[in-house]
């Protein structure tokens, strides 16, 4: 058997990561996620892969790939393209490194991960294996706006598959994840009647008074308790501190942790947001619960231990927990089918200027996913 120099790999991860961190791509900025769709389509299409572009016109166009010899593939793998920054941050601190660690804008959430995954799969090709034609892989634009223009690929896709790994990365533990809360975002949008605010205000409807009141009851709705966090997190409206304001808007992001606070959540907002508290406003509230909670169950355990049993083969004993953000495992595996999170490499400080990634990690992580993908394929039960 040829030895593997998983130190040249690495190296040529490094490489790949740094290309595409250097590569602009905040949700919002189509040309920069396309441009990051282009150059992981041409990498697949290197390998073998037949890459299809689903074309979006709000968003960046998402990526379904598969092997042209691939018959019913059971596995879905799904990675995002997008990141959080915005325009001009990769002007202001590039992709850099240091002997454990590299930086950059989106280095760990989840550029890395795209990099392994590719990696996994050339090793598999590499070694023998035929295991690579049992994938439908989903390189997706939207994730961190919570998948609305995604998501209906990956409920088609996940229908037709039997597990789903999701590689967003790991914590510095290595720990997967088995459980996520739920999570929706909606957009709050008031009208109110211009007026002079010293000349003649009682002509006026403040839109901000209205959204004042909407702020207190929808924030009204949080129960740390039970898992349920209602947050207005953004909000701008008005036009002159001497005008009574005529419109004001808000963003509002909610967080549950089980199918039946989600429903009851969307029933309460709309209910708050259908009636108004300052006579001569009025309101339109779009948006909605975007992901359903990831709760643990007995396929998705019986996953895990398949993970957890390919990766003691590899030296590494890993734990698994849930945690309060969402990710597209909350929509595959809510279509029943067993998900397991996090198998992207470790890092930390996800979404701020001190994101990094550990370069140590990049190697075990791509062996431990193109273990996993060999060890389903062969359809062990362990």
């Amino acid at each position: 058997m040829t030895t593997v120099d998983w130190k040249q790999k690495e190296t040529e991860m490094l490489k790949e990561i740094e290309e595409i961190v250097n590569i602009e791509s905040g949700t919002f900025l189509k040309s920069g996620v396309d441009l990051v769709a282009s150059r992981l389509g041409r990498l697949y299409e290197e390998i073998g892969f037949q890459v299809t572009v689903q074309t979006q016109t709000e968003r960046g166009n998402n990526l379904l790939i598969t092997h042209p010899q691939a018959v019913n593939p059971e596995i879905l793998i799904i990675a995002h393209m997008d990141t959080v920054f915005p325009e001009g941050t990769v002007t202001e601190r590039p992709f850099s490194r240091d002997d454990k660690r590299a930086y950059g804008p989106g280095v760990f959430d989840m550029k890395a991960s795209q990099i392994t995954t590719l990696y996994a799969i050339k090793h598999l090709i590499e070694s023998g294996s035929d295991s690579y034609k049992n994938l439908r892989i989903i390189l997706n634009s939207d994730e961190e706006v919570g998948s609305v223009h995604s998501r209906a690929l990956i409920e088609e896709q996940s229908k037709l598959s039997k597990y789903a790994l999701i590689v967003e990365p790991s914590d510095e533990d290595g720990t997967l994840v088995t459980g996520r809360r739920g999570g929706g975002k909606y957009y709050l949008t008031v009208k109110g009647v211009a007026a002079h605010s010293g000349a003649e205000p009682e002509k006026g409807r403040s839109a901000i008074g209205e959204l004042a009141h909407k702020i207190i009851k929808l924030h009204a709705l949080t129960d740390p308790s039970v898992g349920i966090n209602v947050n207005v997190g953004v909000i701008s409206g008005g036009t002159s501190s001497n005008t009574i304001a005529p419109h004001a808007n808000a963003f509002i992001d909610v967080r549950m942790s089980t199918k039946d606070q989600a429903d009851e959540l969307d029933r309460k907002i709309r209910e708050i947001c259908s009636t108004v508290d300052i006579e001569g406003t009025s309101m339109e509230l779009t948006g909605g619960i975007t992901r359903p909670p990831m709760i643990k169950n007995e396929a998705s355990e019986w996953l895990l231990r398949i993970v957890q049993e390919e990766a003691h083969g590899l030296g590494e004993d890993i734990a698994d927990k849930s945690v309060g953000s969402g990710s597209d495992a909350n929509i595959t595996s809510a279509l029943g089918i067993a998900t397991i999170d996090a198998l992207g490499p470790r890092g930390g400080n996800a979404h701020s200027k001190d994101e990094y990634l550990n370069i140590d990690t990049l190697v075990p992580r791509t062996r431990l996913l193109a273990s996993v993908i060999e060890r389903l394929s062969r359809g062990q039960q362990g």
